[in-house]
């Protein structure tokens, strides 16, 4: 014979154990809480570190912005030459000249010759090494100076200014002289192959 169980009767009498789910979720919170507190109180921490580093670097470079006032203010216009020259000197010994005459060669036109380079400053313009030239060529034939010039204009190289033309006579010639202002800034990995076949092309053009 089968005895029926009456539930009614017979009620779950283990009370404690909702009272240890609940607490031990309350255990896993409280845990989390804590550790989300330590990481945020880490992170502050290390930002705060961060904030007194760059502090003390801004410190540490004015105080040397002022000493370096200070000693240039100290120094007599022949060392003040004297160091520009430096600075001058070591920006020609990361200068790549032979670069620059390969661009040259590539865009002058035929009938065009360098008479002379001369260097006003070399200089760094951001990551950029860049030179002020004074050039002169000679030439018989003034369209083949303009077509240079443009040619320069456009390789994105060279900046090409005219400033002067001196007509010049011997008894076999006549030629002149032009002077530029160049603004020369090497494009490095750049072929001058094409500016060399613009400048080919023009030479073909001028003797047809």
């Amino acid at each position: 014979m089968i005895t029926k169980l009456n539930l009614a009767s017979q009620p779950f009498r283990n009370r404690t154990l909702p009272y240890l789910v609940s607490l031990l979720f309350l255990a896993f919170a409280v845990a989390g809480a804590v550790l989300s507190f330590a990481g945020w109180r880490d992170a502050a921490s290390r930002n705060d570190i961060a904030k007194a580093e760059i502090e003390q670097m801004n410190t540490e470079l004015q105080a040397l912005k002022g000493k370096g006032a200070l000693v240039q203010q100290s120094l007599t216009p022949e060392q003040q030459t004297l160091l520009i020259a430096a600075h001058r000197l070591v920006a020609n010994k990361t200068f790549g000249w032979s670069r620059l005459f390969a661009d040259l060669e590539s865009l002058l036109p035929g009938g065009v010759s360098v008479s002379r380079i001369g260097v006003q400053n070399v200089y760094q313009d951001d990551d950029k090494t860049k030179a002020d030239l004074e050039f002169s060529v000679l030439s018989r034939d003034y369209k083949s100076v303009i077509t240079m010039i443009e040619n320069m204009n456009s390789s994105g190289i060279f900046q090409a200014e005219l400033r002067g033309q001196d007509l010049q006579k011997t008894e076999s010639i006549t030629y002149t002289e032009y002077t530029l202002r160049l603004l020369y800034t090497p494009r490095y990995g750049y072929s001058p192959a094409t500016a060399s076949d613009v400048a080919q092309k023009t030479q073909a053009g001028g003797t047809q």
